[in-house]
């Protein structure tokens, strides 16, 4: 088996600082496109970035389903293509993309049609839901694209090729960039579309992008063909997939579900806090750039060294990951810290929303080094496929500490006492991560087959999977 990208052999260092510099590229680029997008929203009035800040969560539900079916795709494939089984690497990744498809489509249908009373029910008022029933019924309509090229930018960065899945999203945030002042605003030829100009503007940056995925798959990676229907076979790739996919899956949307609960906690309370916390998640996800860019690397990176059997070194690099991690995140809290009011002001001029969101940026990023040790450790659980350990963690994390703490906050000091339950949160978490992370083994009954086989003998799969051990 060609090493191409050196993940089998090459100093650890080195590979995934070569793996995530292009993906911290790409994640800089579609989050700050993401947050030049709420920039614009913020124009249009404190009800507008509101509205988008109440889809947020919806949103993420569809994005933590792409994750979940991703990471499944990522690990499984890896794993194949380090044991040297490229022909069921092809058939898995066109059975996962199938089964993506059906599932997302489902789940749109429904979404249209519970627009009105999910939203209400979340504490969006008379005002914001006519903005967020405009802004949905596009967004709905394009999720199934978004998706798929999540799924799809797995698989190729699951052949140690992390420079193109980053090209991608880089032509997607600069597509969404261009078009959403002339959409929003009504620049030049185009109409004032304002809120459903932002959706329209996504859409079409998706539809780009889906198809300059489909091609590198199918062309310059060969990993993605027309596979025939064979029951028999995808139903065995399903079942693969779902070991890894649908705990995934849960464990990223329980993410949203406590983020609607925190908000309707906080629409209970303050509207602009609503606006507030909304910003300050996209915000959230430009702060821990690094630490994202690196958790798409480690996936490969574990995953393929333990289809070659080379569990020591699937561990050190996870190691190395989290203290550099931890380390980065921790120092970059001092600028943060330093600008946060600046920030808050680029995306409101009302004082209250300004207010919140300055505390918003002044508190949380204290503990997101250890947020870094929940997010990567969790993701490389997976890897190991050990994908209900990643579950019960986030369960804990969300369920059992944040959502009690945030409530226990909210009755004690208001907005600022919520607020402070998620940093503890997170520190908690990190700690009890990190030494799960120094004592994890890999699973004995996990089998390799390593060989330069073309995948016409052994298991479906490539591994041998059993319940999950404990760590």
């Amino acid at each position: 088996m060609i090493d191409k990208h050196g993940l089998l052999s090459a100093p650890i260092g080195r590979v995934l600082f070569n793996m995530s510099f292009p993906n911290l590229i790409g994640i800089l680029t579609i989050y700050g496109g993401s947050l030049i997008d709420t920039f614009f929203i913020s124009q249009l009035g404190t009800d507008a970035l509101t509205a988008v800040s109440f889809t947020f969560p919806v949103a993420v539900v569809f994005a933590s389903i792409a994750i979940g079916i991703g990471a499944a795709v990522s690990t499984n494939l890896a794993r194949l293509i380090g044991a040297g089984h490229h022909d069921k690497a092809k058939n898995f990744l066109f059975d996962a993309l199938l089964l993506t498809f059906l599932l997302v489509s489902v789940l749109v249908s429904l979404g249209i049609m519970a627009i009105d009373p999910l939203f209400t029910l979340m504490g969006a008022n008379e005002k914001t839901l006519p903005l967020i029933h405009d802004y949905m019924l596009i967004w709905f309509i394009s999720a199934p694209l978004l998706v798929l090229l999540m799924v799809g930018n797995q698989g190729i960065r699951a052949t140690g090729d992390t420079r193109s899945p980053a090209i991608i999203m880089s032509v997607a945030a600069i597509i969404n960039l261009v078009l959403d002042p002339f959409l929003i605003f009504g620049i030049g030829p185009f109409p004032r579309l304002e809120i459903q100009g932002a959706a329209i503007a996504t859409l079409v940056s998706w539809v780009v992008s889906f198809t300059v995925s489909v091609y590198i798959l199918v062309f310059k990676k060969q990993i993605l063909e027309m596979m025939s229907l064979c029951k028999l076979r995808i139903k065995k790739n399903w079942k693969t997939l779902g070991h890894i996919a649908r705990p995934a899956a849960l464990m990223n949307m329980l993410n949203p579900i406590a983020n609607g609960v925190i908000l309707a906690m906080l629409a209970r309370a303050d509207q602009a806090a609503v606006a507030a916390y909304g910003a300050g998640i996209r915000l959230e996800t430009l702060f821990i750039v690094v630490t994202m860019a690196m958790t798409s690397s480690l996936m490969p990176f574990v995953g393929q060294n333990l289809g070659a059997g080379q569990h020591k070194r699937a561990k050190e690099g996870m190691l190395l990951a989290l203290r550099f991690a931890f380390v980065f995140q921790s120092l970059m809290y001092i600028p943060i810290l330093l600008s946060g009011e600046s920030i808050a002001k680029l995306f409101s001029s009302d004082p209250l929303v300004i207010d919140w969101l300055s505390f918003y940026i002044q508190v949380l990023p204290a503990a997101y080094g250890w947020l870094a040790i929940v997010i990567m450790f969790a993701t490389c659980l997976n890897a190991y496929h050990r994908p209900l350990k990643s579950l019960v963690i986030n369960v804990i994390r969300l369920f059992g500490l944040m959502l009690p703490l945030a409530a226990l906050g909210m009755y004690l000091g208001g907005v600022k006492g919520l607020l402070i339950a998620i940093p503890v949160t997170n520190v908690i978490m990190g700690i009890a991560c990190y030494i799960m992370a120094c004592r994890i083994t890999e699973h004995p009954s996990v089998k390799y087959t390593n060989n330069n086989s073309n995948g016409n003998s052994g298991s479906d799969s490539g591994v041998t999977n059993s319940a999950d051990s404990v760590i």
